[in-house]
């Protein structure tokens, strides 16, 4: 039982690193990765629930806000 403690303590105080040798840290991810990652299901959920009209209304509202 102790033993598994002893390791379980190891293990935690170790820095996790990304999978196949990669330099950058677990849980970084470059901006533009993420961007690329998100927009695919972005443009899927605007398409099958209809949320093009309501972000076409947004961005008209915030510019006549703005004066534009």
């Amino acid at each position: 039982m102790a033993d598994t403690a002893t390791r379980t303590t190891i293990r935690a105080g170790r820095r996790a690193h990304a999978p196949f040798g990669s330099r950058t840290p677990a849980g970084t991810r470059h901006p533009l990765v993420a961007t690329a990652m998100v927009l695919p299901l972005a443009a899927l959920l605007v398409v099958v629930f209809g949320g093009w009209d309501a972000v076409v209304t947004q961005a008209s509202s915030v510019g006549v806000m703005l004066g534009r």
